[in-house]
């Protein structure tokens, strides 16, 4: 079936080691759009980090954000949304502050923590929001939260992370994008749920997709899509769950995926 719309991972995928989208895949993406097909941003970030790049294209398909959490049109006005359980909330934000580990959570296009320091100002170097700061996690948790995502050393993450799958288990969904970073999401969700959504409300069967990323954050948008391509960077996750395998994404691998797919 001929591709209708391509599904992108941002960070690893469409954008360079340098957080930069290269001519190469501006050139891919243009072509596509020119042709007709759909091109929706599918990340883990709120949409503010895709902004620059929806201006820049001229792209005028909703995208899939925060995890799959909220679905928003290209001008900001939001189609979809799902946010964590209060209670549960809290739990989490209580182990967290047990483990000494430093946390974000996100709030539709707003970063929120108790405290800020090296580990919550590293958002920054992907585009997302300046990070707000409200002294403790009760008063954070008085907005809605979408997810939440524990920032520290890989190797501190990796003990982290079966303590928190303990904790949350049948309750939350917890998933990595990246290997210093651990994510705690409603109970289901994930990027590929959102991307689902997408599409239906577009009235686009996944066989008509072409979705490319990196992450184990990616492996059900990768699985569900017609053309489910990841990264040579990757990590094994997403390319046990991919049907194809790119170059990396700083040798242009969406580029390389579109010409061969849709162009």
């Amino acid at each position: 079936m001929p591709i209708k719309l391509i599904a992108l991972d941002m960070d690893g995928t469409l954008l360079n080691s340098q957080h930069q989208l290269s001519p190469r895949n501006e050139g891919a993406l243009r072509e596509a759009w020119a042709r007709g097909v759909q091109i929706a941003f599918a990340t883990g970030k709120t949409q503010h980090s895709a902004v620059p790049i929806i201006r820049k294209l001229g792209l005028t398909t909703p995208g899939v954000y925060v995890q799959g959490l909220v679905i928003a049109n290209a001008d900001g006005s939001v189609r979809y949304e799902r946010t964590l359980d209060s209670a549960l909330a809290h739990e989490v934000a209580e182990l967290a502050t047990a483990a000494g580990c430093s946390m974000v959570a996100y709030a539709g296009r707003r970063l929120l923590t108790n405290v800020r320091d090296e580990y919550t100002d590293v958002f920054l170097k992907y585009h997302e929001p300046e990070t707000e700061a409200f002294g403790t996690w009760a008063r954070v948790l008085e907005t809605p939260v979408n997810k939440f995502i524990m920032v520290s050393t890989k190797a501190r993450i990796d003990v982290l992370r079966p303590q928190v799958e303990a904790a949350v288990h049948g309750r939350a969904t917890v998933v990595q994008a990246l290997d210093y970073m651990l994510e705690v999401l409603p109970h289901g969700a994930s990027k590929g749920d959102g991307v689902r959504r997408l599409l239906a409300d577009l009235a686009i069967d996944p066989r008509e997709m072409l979705a490319v990323g990196d992450g184990e954050n990616d492996v059900e948008m990768l699985q569900l899509a017609g053309v489910g391509v990841a990264m040579g960077n990757g990590m094994v996750a997403a390319k046990e769950a991919a049907d194809y395998l790119t170059g990396t994404n700083d040798e242009d691998g969406v580029a390389q995926a579109i010409e061969r797919f849709v162009l």
